[in-house]
C-alpha cells in the first residue's frame, strides 16, 4: 500500500550489567522481530560478528544460571535505590525551584533542566572542581534544550543526597 511504511527490524539488547548489576561480566544478548526474512538475514550476519569479536568467556557461561537467579534481587536493590533518589530529587527541587526535572519512562538518570546562567559544560566542571560533585553535561547525550545536567540515580542514597545538596546550594541554582 502506497505511503505506508514497511515494516523493519527491531533489535531489543540485554545483557548482565543491566539486569543483575555486573558491568564487568561480559555476556549480552539480542532479540530481533519482525519479518521472518529480514531477522534471518540480519541473525545471520550478526552471529558471523559475535563468532569473530565477541566471545563469551568460560567461566561466566558456566555461572549465567546462577547469575541470573541472583540477578532478581539485585535488580531489586537497583530499582529501589533508583527510585529513592528520584524521589529525593523531586523533593529537593521542591516547587520554587529554578531547575526542572524532565520526566523519566526508564533508566538510571535524570535530567536535570538548569539556569542557563552558564553552561552545561560549564555547570558540570564547576560541580566537580569546586564542589566534588561529578554530573555530565547534556550534550553528551546530544540533549539540545538550554543547560541540562544528567544526574545518575544509582549511586548510594547518602552520597546522592549530598551531591544534590551541593548542587541546589550552587548560584543559580537557587
Amino acid at each position: 500500500m502506497a505511503g505506508r511504511p514497511s515494516p523493519g527490524l527491531v533489535f531489543s539488547l540485554g545483557g548482565l550489567s543491566k539486569s543483575c548489576g555486573l558491568p564487568h561480566l561480559k555476556l549480552g544478548w539480542l532479540a530481533a522481530t519482525g519479518p521472518a526474512t529480514l531477522v534471518s538475514d540480519a541473525l545471520a550476519r550478526l552471529e558471523l560478528i559475535a563468532d569473530t569479536y565477541l566471545s563469551v568467556g568460560t567461566p561466566v557461561q558456566l555461572a549465567l544460571p546462577g547469575l541470573l537467579q541472583a540477578g532478581a534481587a539485585i535488580r531489586r536493590q537497583i530499582l529501589e535505590r533508583v527510585q529513592h533518589n528520584r524521589r529525593a530529587l523531586e523533593q529537593a527541587l521542591g516547587a520554587h525551584s529554578p531547575c526542572t526535572l524532565l520526566p523519566a519512562e526508564a533508566g538510571w538518570c535524570a535530567i536535570l533542566r538548569v539556569p542557563e546562567v552558564m553552561s552545561d559544560e560549564a555547570w558540570a566542571s564547576a560541580l566537580l572542581e569546586q564542589d566534588g560533585v561529578l554530573v555530565q553535561p547534556g550534550y553528551f547525550f546530544d540533549l539540545a534544550m538550554g543547560a541540562t545536567l544528567v544526574l545518575s540515580l544509582i549511586v548510594q542514597e547518602q552520597v546522592f543526597a549530598e551531591g544534590v545538596a551541593r548542587l541546589l546550594a550552587r548560584e543559580g541554582a537557587r
